[in-house]
Parts: structure tokens; C-alpha cells; sequence
């Protein structure tokens, strides 16, 4: 199943929906609703323009939150960073790159973009809402033009807050990018990552003492966060300048397509190894995992084939690509190993085992 919807695209950058994002939705619009003026529509009548009110407000808040993870996105473009998507979750929007520009100028730019075009946007609507709106007494009547006024608030609220130097939120990207100047990448990482787990230790007191849970629940992705971050900067760092051709296994073990599945089960058993590509002659057909196999119910392994359950989805990389560039990518697709390939053909198989085993041996 999957978790996130595809909603369109912008400069070809597909826009998702998370799972998360359509159980946050309703809550947002039903705060709006309950909450009496300037902040919501209580009282409006009848309910039902009440209601749609509200959940146009939701739905134009979190277009601006698209909005600041594009400036994200624009500006990491720029720099020659690809963009596989936006998301959108239960706390906003996450731009899903390739990896993080490491020069600390254009860091600091694309991370300060998000938040200054949430302030741009809050600015705006409240210039509007004050100078054209308010002094108009049948404008200010209408509830209608107060969705200009919270878009206003909340886009303000959302670019001061991103603005904290919480890393790794935009404040933190800024922050690591000011002592990426003074200090390597890796240190420059940890520091912010400490001032980061600060900041949420600080801000779930602060919501346990209110009685906001919203606050406690923010504290913990900030912390997750940080020292995710902080780990993965490490590793990449550490695997610089290691390419793969150095540390694939040259050996390759690959299956037929026509095996059945029950006897690979026995062969995996019998090689110790989780995952095999699939060759008939020399041409590679594809790919074959445990997970596959656990698809498939123990009475029809007998007559199934390995062709039946294969994935043709074939992830590779070349022998001179580098093994910091390898764990981001299986990282970022989840899967186990990739095949190397060279001139078109399979000359090695590299597995995240393998990426792990090099770091604890430079890391020790």
C-alpha cells in the first residue's frame, strides 16, 4: 500500500500527499472553525459556510507550505541539486533531494528561502487584508476576505518559526552553514545537531508546562531529526573517496529465472545472501530478494518460478561511482543492494552490509 498520493507537478517536481497530511487536514479545519475571529470562523452562519470556510483556509495554508518547500527547491535547483518530490506530512512539507548542497553560501540560501517566502506571503496578505480590506466596512464584514487574514498570521508563524536554529529545520541548515565556515562538515553538523536537541528539549517542557501536546510531539521530530542527520553526515563524510569498484563484491552469485522459488529458498540458505540478480546467459533480467520470496505462500513456492516474483526494476551504479553517493541512494529507495554495471554488463554486486562494514572499519 502505498503511503503518499500524487497530486500534480511543479517544474517537474512531482507534489505528494502523505497519509499523515489527510488525517492533519481536518483537524486544521475544524481549529479554524472553532476558533472565534480573527483566527476562525465561530459564529459565521450558517454552518456549512463556516465549515467550507475552514477547510479552504486548511487547504490554502498547506498550498503555502508548497509554496516554501518550491523556494527550497528552486534554489537547490539552482545549484545542481535534482529534486525527486514534495511531500507533504503531518507536520508540513519535506523536500525529498539528492543530497544537501555542501558549500555553506548555498546552503545558507536554500535553506533561508522556504522561510523568507513564508514571510513574503504573510506580509502580503496582511498588507492587503489592512490596507484594502479592513478600511472597507463591507469587506471587513465578509468572512469570506478573513481566509486572507489567518493565511497572513499563519504564513508569519511558519517563517519565524522555520527560522529557529533548530536543526535540521531552516534555521538549523542556516546555522550548520555559519559554522561550516569556521569548522569541517562533520563538526559543523554536530554542532548545529546539538543546538538543535536543545531547542526541542526546550520546547517540549515549554508544551508539557502549557498542557500542548502539539509542542512535546514537534520536540521529538526535531530531535529524531537532528540525530538522523547527524549520523547519516557522518557516514556520507566517512565514505568519501571510497568508489565502489574498491569494495563490490566481484564474485557474483546470481540465480536463473526459471529456478522455483522453493528451491531458492534452499539456495539462499545454502549462500547465506538475501539477495541474488537474476542472469540468463550473460543478460541480467533482474533482481530477486527474500522479500520477494515471503510474497509467495509456502504451497505454490513448488511450481512458482523466479521470474514470476522477480523485481525488472534494476537499480545499478557504475564501478567508478562513490560509495557515499551508493548509500544515499539505497537509503533513499530502501532496498538492500545494487548491481554494478559496466559497458552493460554485471562486473559486481554491492549490498548495504557491505556499505556498513566499511564504516565501522574507518570509523574505528
Amino acid at each position: 500500500m502505498k503511503s503518499s498520493l500524487k497530486i500534480g507537478s511543479v517544474m517537474g517536481i512531482p507534489i505528494k500527499l502523505h497519509i499523515t497530511f489527510l488525517l492533519i487536514l481536518p483537524i486544521f479545519a475544524y481549529v479554524f472553525a472553532i476558533n472565534p475571529q480573527p483566527f476562525g470562523f465561530r459564529g459565521v452562519e450558517p454552518a456549512i459556510t463556516k465549515y467550507s470556510l475552514s477547510v479552504l483556509t486548511a487547504i490554502l495554508l498547506f498550498a503555502s507550505i508548497v509554496l516554501h518547500e518550491l523556494a527550497h527547491s528552486y534554489m537547490a535547483m539552482r545549484y545542481g541539486v535534482k529534486i525527486e518530490s514534495i511531500t507533504l506530512f503531518l507536520f508540513g512539507g519535506v523536500s525529498a533531494m539528492e543530497e544537501m548542497p555542501r558549500k555553506p553560501g548555498e546552503e545558507a540560501k536554500m535553506a533561508s528561502a522556504g522561510p523568507l517566502t513564508s514571510l513574503v506571503i504573510g506580509f502580503v496578505c496582511l498588507f492587503i487584508y489592512g490596507n484594502l480590506i479592513s478600511p472597507n466596512p463591507a469587506l471587513s464584514q465578509n468572512p469570506v476576505y478573513l481566509t486572507i487574514w489567518i493565511l497572513g498570521v499563519m504564513n508569519l508563524v511558519l517563517g519565524i518559526f522555520n527560522l529557529l536554529p533548530a536543526f535540521p529545520m531552516d534555521g538549523g541548515r542556516v546555522l550548520r552553514s555559519f559554522y561550516a565556515r569556521r569548522m569541517s562538515y562533520v563538526k559543523a553538523t554536530q554542532s548545529a545537531a546539538s543546538v538543535g536537541k536543545f531547542f526541542a528539549i526546550l520546547m517540549a517542557i515549554f508544551g508539557i508546562l502549557i498542557g500542548n501536546l502539539w509542542f512535546p510531539l514537534i520536540a521529538l521530530f526535531i530531535y529524531v531529526g537532528a540525530s538522523e542527520e547527524e549520523r547519516s553526515t557522518r557516514a556520507e563524510v566517512t565514505l568519501e573517496n571510497i568508489f565502489v569498484r574498491d569494495i563490490m563484491t566481484r564474485d557474483v552469485v546470481s540465480v536463473s529465472p526459471s529456478m522455483n522459488v522453493e528451491d531458492l529458498v534452499k539456495f539462499m540458505f545454502e549462500k547465506k545472501h538475501m539477495g541474488y540478480p537474476v542472469m540468463e546467459g550473460d543478460s541480467l533480467k533482474g533482481v530477486v530478494t527474500f522479500t520477494d520470496i515471503q510474497k509467495v505462500p509456502y504451497v505454490d513456492r513448488p511450481v512458482s518460478q523466479v521470474s514470476d516474483i522477480m523485481s525488472r526494476n534494476i537499480i545499478s551504479v557504475p564501478p567508478d561511482a562513490q560509495a557515499s553517493d551508493v548509500l544515499r541512494l539505497v537509503t533513499s529507495k530502501n532496498i538492500g543492494r545494487v548491481m554494478v554495471i559496466d559497458n552493460g554488463s554485471v562486473v559486481g554486486i554491492l549490498s548495504r552490509t557491505d556499505l556498513v562494514r566499511i564504516l565501522r572499519l574507518r570509523s574505528e
